[in-house]
């Protein structure tokens, strides 16, 4: 049992899209999780079941049909006004006519701050994704991983608690996608911000998480969540620890045992 308060709790939320019509979509089902300060907690399950839609929910992109959802003792609403919390989709969402460090700093600008403070949190973030030396590029010249690391830059530019990420790596090829993930770590480690976690990737959630949350077929709802044991620090030789590949037919089989219709799931065969 976790000693601390949870930074984010969500509890019996529900998601119905298009109510009352004939196209309503029950989306998610009577969710409770609790998700505790320095977590890597990753949420994987079938094809359309809710993943993403429970991310926007607690980041107040959407709202919920029932239940509630709070961040650091506050509703939603309030911790998106705070900034209480990053994002970071899978496409990097940059702006093409500003360069890396411009980029950096949106957030930074929109909330005010002087240009000595923006320019000092930019070089900062930009030394902890180490892309110091492509501050004055813009981003149709740099690599997708490249990019995703100015997105995550860009997300932590403001030091928030928390960071939501939907799938970040999803767009990048094999090498690269295992590069981002121990890159991710490291930024992880230096900063303690709470991440959660989205991906299709058995792996990458075993990989990655201090827990994972297995979510069943639409209507999503948790099935079970499991702890991820492995000693940290995690590098390409946690790989090829036996506990690892135990710990992805645990997460394997779940999915499996919650499996119905064609949902599939990454890294299942």
């Amino acid at each position: 049992m976790n000693d601390h308060n949870p930074v984010v709790s969500i509890q019996g939320v529900t998601k119905v899209f298009n109510e009352g019509g004939a196209d309503r979509v029950l989306a998610i089902s009577d969710v409770e999780l609790e998700v505790y300060p320095g977590e890597f907690l990753t949420l994987i399950g079938p094809s359309g079941c809710g993943k993403s839609t429970l991310l926007r929910l607690i980041g107040d992109l959407i709202a919920p049909t029932s239940g509630g959802v709070h961040i650091n003792g506050k509703r939603s609403k309030q911790a998106r006004i705070d900034r209480d919390y990053g994002m970071v989709f899978q496409d990097a969402t940059l702006y093409d006519w500003r360069t890396v460090n411009k980029n950096v700093q949106l957030p930074l600008e929109v909330m005010g701050y002087s240009r000595d403070e923006r320019e000092k949190r930019t070089v900062k973030m930009l030394r902890l994704v180490q892309l110091e030396e492509f501050a004055n590029h813009y981003p149709w010249q740099l690599s997708g991983g490249m990019q995703q690391r100015v997105a995550i830059a860009r997300a932590l530019a403001f030091e928030p608690a928390i960071l939501l990420m939907d799938e970040p790596f999803g767009a990048l090829d094999e090498m690269t996608r295992e590069r981002m993930q121990l890159e991710l770590l490291n930024i992880w480690g230096q900063t303690s911000t709470t991440v959660l976690f989205v991906t299709h990737s058995i792996p990458e959630a075993v990989f990655l998480s201090s827990r994972v949350v297995v979510m069943s077929a639409r209507p999503g709802r948790i099935r079970t969540i499991i702890d991820i044991d492995l000693p940290r620090p995690r590098g390409f030789k946690t790989r090829e620890d036996p506990h690892f590949f135990d710990s992805l037919t645990e997460v394997r089989e779940c999915l499996r045992a919650g499996e119905s219709g064609k949902s599939q799931v990454e890294g299942y065969k």
